[in-house]
């Protein structure tokens, strides 16, 4: 792949002009084996420290532009933690923490949410139906109040990954995962979930039903687990999903004996030494490292990323340009975490600290 100079602003001609032009491969000694790691390993620690110092930016009110880096600029690109992107943020607070606790209210509420994972489906379907719960659910409510968004020319599934479709001639894809969950909750899956013994096994349980591969169990089970249905650690599993398998074949020439799953967790396990080597100062979560589902999906952000900065690495997908570019949404967030997490309480006092600073600028 070649950058089209018709397309591609000066400030990024003169960083592809400074990249070295060959990758210098070199060996990382890992505790099973000889791991080759590409230039893409180090753009993977530049590009989480600056996304986080992107996101900091944002919180704190500044106004933009909040980096240098023309393609940080240009194209959309999710935060280095999965919780802190908007969609996410909306679970958290709208979807899980507002209604009823129980097993069966929090899974339905979650799973109807990610099915189509975008926030004005969510509203629509409050609107129409009143509170979403498994006690007022009914498909025809539910089936007609997407069908006539849809008719109207809206959208109803968010951008970010493709559901599948049920495979049934003349269903429409929102009808076919409207009864994916039924069945889901007919099958006792909320309880079955909770009484799990660890992530794999829900996981597992998620993975069993029809139009859920791995990386959609991986994902709901991340969701699942914010909240109070689930305790797990986020660093007890990992599920590598096609855009991360991409980056890490661009960061690792060779993997050695390791799995892309170890590699991850490698990542996970190493962050404060491999940002120390390079003299980054990574700001983390108000305290809290990078997790695995987070090293998982900075994987699948380098991958986009490099389709740019290194166009000379090919990876999986076989993509050569990054198709979302950033739009600004300017409505602020008011971060809030898991409170199992133990973060709200720094959050609120960073926030009361850039408060304070506004108002003596």
């Amino acid at each position: 792949m070649t950058v089209k100079q018709s397309k591609t602003s000066p400030q990024l001609s003169l960083i592809l002009e400074q990249r070295p032009q060959h990758i210098a491969a070199r060996p990382l000694i890992l505790t099973r084996s000889r791991v080759v790691t590409t230039e893409v390993f180090d753009t993977y620690w530049r590009f989480a420290a600056e996304r986080q110092r992107i996101f900091f930016r944002k919180a704190a009110g500044i106004q933009p532009p909040w980096t240098s880096d023309p393609i940080l600029l240009r194209y959309r690109f999710t935060n280095a933690y999965r919780a802190a992107d908007r969609v996410t943020q909306f679970l958290l607070r709208r979807v899980q923490a507002e209604g009823p606790q129980d097993a069966r209210s929090l899974f339905f509420r979650t799973i109807l949410f990610k099915l189509f994972n975008r926030t004005e489906t969510w509203i629509l379907l409050e609107s129409k139906s009143g509170p979403l719960s498994p006690e007022n659910y009914t498909y025809s409510s539910y089936d007609g109040a997407l069908s006539e968004a849809m008719a109207a020319g809206r959208r109803i599934y968010s951008g970010a990954y493709i559901m599948p479709s049920g495979g049934v001639e003349g269903q429409r894809k929102h009808a076919a995962h409207l009864k994916l969950l039924e069945t889901m909750m007919k099958d006792d899956l909320p309880m079955r979930i909770a009484e799990s013994e660890s992530m794999q096994k829900a996981f597992h349980l998620l993975r069993g039903y029809p139009m859920i591969g791995d990386f959609l169990a991986y994902q709901y089970v991340t969701d699942l687990n914010y909240s109070d249905l689930l305790n797990f650690s986020e660093m007890e599993f990992v599920m590598p999903g096609p855009g991360a398998r991409s980056g890490i074949r661009k960061c690792f020439a060779d993997y050695g004996s390791y799995s892309e799953s170890d590699l991850i967790r490698w990542m996970a396990d190493h962050q404060e030494e491999e940002f120390a080597k390079r003299g980054i100062e990574f700001p983390s979560l108000w305290g809290r490292p990078l997790q695995l589902i987070d090293c998982q999906n900075l994987f699948c952000e380098v991958d986009k990323y490099a389709r740019v900065y290194h166009p000379e690495v090919a990876g999986l997908s076989g993509r050569a340009r990054i198709k979302q570019e950033y739009r600004l949404n300017a409505e602020p967030v008011d971060y809030w975490f898991p409170p199992k997490w133990g973060l709200n309480e720094n959050v609120a006092s960073w926030s009361a600290s850039q408060n304070r600073l506004t108002r003596s600028a």
